[in-house]
């Protein structure tokens, strides 16, 4: 791993995919709800914390970064701690947590809504029958229903702004949805700034810019002269971070760096001492 990381190009910074922090989550729904009690979000992350622990995405990073991006976005909606904790826990179903333990902890409300967010359609949902109040200080006081589709969007927006890391027949399927029903749902429901995120980046994937396409053939045939066992890592990894960067001068720049370093980290990898060790 140490080889690995040494020598992948370097990752810029990305403003949207940072990771937020329990800190900032909590500090959003204080200014929505400012006589909540917080102590119940802490519980949900530290069991979503607990229960995700050595799961990852399909980036690598760690599963609770999802987690945490979701619950984020909907707080900044301006849901209820109920809906918070459900956000945190929305995928703890896949995990190795005990049937039981979410309602013995967090009550019958939470529980219903994580039901909800794994069960409901975006396509039994019709165009507004939901509305959300926008006015940001104001306190929301969803129905369930609100709530669900409040954590569905925020779970497929956070899935979009990574989408990079998906196989391209994936990418295109869930843009197209998105495009389609997702982003006009968000919008008719008063979610205008999720929306329009949802709109973008389902364009991006689907009407991808000319020369971002030129780069990302280039960096598939640079993996050719990587070994064939990892050849798919590394595309996957290269198209990924293509996909974050938002210009060409960015992009170009990238490019010409795994260029230089593309025949070294091919010997690399061909070193039987190397072999041994990462497989």
């Amino acid at each position: 791993m140490k080889a690995r990381r040494r020598l992948a190009p370097r990752r810029p910074h990305r403003r949207r995919s940072a990771t937020p922090s329990l800190d900032s989550i909590l500090a959003v729904v204080r200014m929505h709800h400012p006589d909540a009690d917080t102590a119940l979000i802490r519980h949900a992350h530290d069991e979503a914390a607990v229960w995700h622990a050595g799961q990852t995405r399909r980036s690598g990073d760690p599963f609770i970064t999802h987690c945490l991006a979701v619950a984020a976005i909907v707080a900044d909606i301006g849901m209820p701690p109920s809906a918070i904790c459900a956000a945190l826990l929305h995928d703890i179903d896949d995990s190795p947590c005990p049937p039981g333990r979410v309602t013995e902890h967090f009550g019958q409300e939470t529980t219903d809504l994580i039901s909800g967010v794994r069960t409901v359609k975006f396509d039994a949902i019709p165009l507004g029958a939901l509305h959300f109040r926008m006015a940001r200080t104001q306190a929301l006081r969803p129905t369930h229903e609100e709530a669900v589709l409040a954590i569905r969007l925020a779970d497929r927006l956070h899935n979009l702004r990574t989408i990079a890391f998906l196989a391209p027949t994936r990418r295109y399927r869930i843009a197209r949805e998105t495009l389609d029903l997702v982003a006009p749902l968000a919008r008719t429901a008063g979610l205008t700034e999720v929306s329009q995120e949802l709109h973008d980046l389902s364009s991006a994937v689907l009407q991808p810019a000319p020369s971002a396409a030129v780069t990302t053939r280039t960096l598939t045939v640079l993996t050719l002269l990587l070994p064939a066992p990892t050849r798919a890592r590394w595309r996957e990894e290269w198209h990924a971070e293509i996909g974050t960067l938002s210009n060409r001068r960015t992009r170009t720049r990238f490019t010409l760096r795994v260029l230089l370093g593309t025949p070294r980290l091919s010997w690399t990898l061909r070193r039987p001492a190397f072999r041994e060790r990462r497989w």
